[in-house]
């Protein structure tokens, strides 16, 4: 039997659980954005390095917009599947942060890769 206080409990662990899944997916569409327009500015058939840039930041994009994407869909997936996109998702960003940080001007890019890589790992905490 739920007595007021496992209720009210249960209530609050909840709400924590959605407001993380939807700053993560919140953090994640950020991130999209600023890897997709990082990569755009770099012109293909650069040197290696400019290549990196752009390389990473297409994948960094196409992670970000798929972690964004099953966090936001009602239907429940499994917590091991969800785990397994936000380790993935939290790996790939703190990768291309590190390609940014190199990069002058693409300062801010890194950051939000950062802020994503937290929020992953900050939503995983919440799955237990």
């Amino acid at each position: 039997m739920n007595t007021p206080s496992s209720t009210t409990s249960q209530q609050r662990e909840l709400i924590q659980f959605l407001e993380d899944r939807f700053a993560c997916a919140q953090a994640c569409t950020e991130c999209a954005r600023a890897c997709a327009l990082r990569a755009s500015l770099v012109d293909p058939g650069g040197s290696e390095e400019q290549e990196l840039l752009r390389r990473k930041g297409i994948m960094c994009a196409e992670v970000c917009d798929a972690t964004c994407r099953m966090l936001s869909e009602q239907n429940s997936q499994d917590e091991a599947g969800i785990r397994v996109q936000l380790e993935w998702c939290r790996a790939v960003c703190l990768e291309s942060a590190h390609v940014f940080d190199r990069h002058p001007g693409a300062e801010r890019t890194a950051d939000a890769c950062r802020a994503t890589a937290r929020a992953c790992s900050e939503f995983m905490a919440t799955l237990g």
